[in-house]
């Protein structure tokens, strides 16, 4: 069974109306539901794409997390400390800031070991790197 991380954006791809790359994700949420694969996010995730939805899509979404679609990995409130050391890294000018929900997808590669990720983010993702050098796999 294949592991992969899910950003927000392809949720709202998948879920909003009129995007530009929603045919590319939800062929890959089938391909994933038909595969088993083992889908997870995390609630900074869960919130970017909850406000970036519109209802009744927002709605929709909702269900489809709540009916177990991703797994959304909790996280402790220590571990907020690592997410802000994340943001200060990769943040070095305007226009280059990483993101809460960036960094808890980072954090959870890290804790996790799975750099396969859904991303519209390519360019960030492909400059994000886990503590042991290792890049994501972008789908």
């Amino acid at each position: 069974m294949a592991a992969v991380l899910v950003d927000a954006g392809p949720m709202v791809a998948a879920f909003g109306t009129r995007q530009t790359r929603a045919a590319h994700y939800i062929d890959l949420f089938r391909q994933a539901a038909q595969l088993h694969w083992s889908l997870s996010t995390t609630w900074p995730c869960v919130v970017e794409a909850s406000y970036l939805l519109a209802p009744p899509q927002r709605y929709t979404f909702l269900r489809w997390i709540g009916a177990g679609a991703v797994t959304v990995f909790p996280f402790q409130q220590d571990a907020l400390e690592d997410y802000v050391a994340l943001m200060q890294r990769y943040t070095q000018t305007p226009g280059t800031e990483m993101d809460l929900a960036d960094a808890s997808l980072v954090w959870l590669a890290s804790d996790t070991g799975v750099t396969s990720i859904m991303t519209t983010d390519v360019h960030d993702f492909s400059r994000y790197r886990l503590a042991d050098g290792r890049g994501f796999d972008i789908l």
